[in-house]
């Protein structure tokens, strides 16, 4: 059975307490990563993203429209001017001005069609543009609160460093001070079970929570003080204070 002196295991517990925080701030470090809040947001921000691209896409293919149904008004316009001169001018026979009155006329009642499409198509860009702002409002939205979410995650991470790393300082000094062979044992069971050591307090292990059984005390009370004890549940190094056989009343 591996030894050591009855006060150098009692040190452990100062370990143990310090790999405890650690292991603290990992699993904080870790909720900190995955908040599910973050991911919820996110789907979000991909939702709104894509609403955004339709809504963009929409009023870009309407403004494509509006371009086409202007160059057809201004071509018409184009024509029915061209057409004005050569009718007021009054040059040609007869013929020919009627003919111009005729095509004048067609091309006024075309150029009132087109001015109704055209008025048409402006009002849905203009709803359409419309729609895309508020589309953008609602992702500038939900962005500003993913990127708030993530600089509070990223604050809480550099807190949880900060700790680590102080704490991490003070658990590497306080380790250099144990006997190796006794350092090994306990971070071999550290690394193993998650505890390294624990307290055996009134036949109670604090390393399992568990009471030890009768047989279980009687053969850690035939060790010797300096004997380094297991706990039959959790497998740590079990500390024992002065009355660690003593039942709670």
């Amino acid at each position: 059975m591996a030894k050591a002196a009855p006060e150098e295991q009692l040190r452990l517990l100062d370990l143990q307490a310090l790999d405890s925080t650690l292991n603290k701030l990992a699993r904080r470090a870790t909720a900190a990563r995955s908040n599910p809040e973050l991911g919820i947001v996110a789907s979000r921000v991909a939702e709104v993203d894509g609403e955004l691209v339709r809504a963009t896409t929409e009023l870009g293919d309407l403004e494509r429209e509006l371009t086409r149904a202007e160059d057809e008004v201004q071509a018409v316009v184009t024509r029915l001017e061209r057409d004005d001169k050569r009718l007021n001018s009054g040059t040609g026979t007869s013929k020919d001005l009627t003919a111009l009155q005729h095509e004048v006329a067609s091309l006024t009642k075309r150029r009132s069609d087109l001015e109704d499409v055209e008025l048409d198509v402006m009002e849905r860009v203009e709803s359409a543009r419309t729609a895309r702002a508020e589309e953008q409002g609602r992702t500038n939205a939900v962005r500003e609160e993913l990127r708030a979410l993530e600089e509070a995650r990223d604050a809480e991470l550099a807190e949880i460093e900060a700790q680590r790393g102080k704490v991490q300082a003070q658990r590497n000094e306080l380790a250099a001070t144990f006997d190796t062979a006794l350092l090994a044992i306990y971070e071999r069971i550290l690394a193993r079970r998650g505890v390294g050591a624990a307290r055996l307090f009134h036949g109670k292990s604090e390393g399992s929570g568990m009471q030890l059984s009768p047989g279980d005390l009687a053969d850690i009370s035939g060790a010797a003080p300096d004997d380094i004890v297991l706990c039959p549940d959790s497998g740590c190094i079990l500390i024992r204070s002065s009355d660690w056989g003593n039942q709670q009343p």
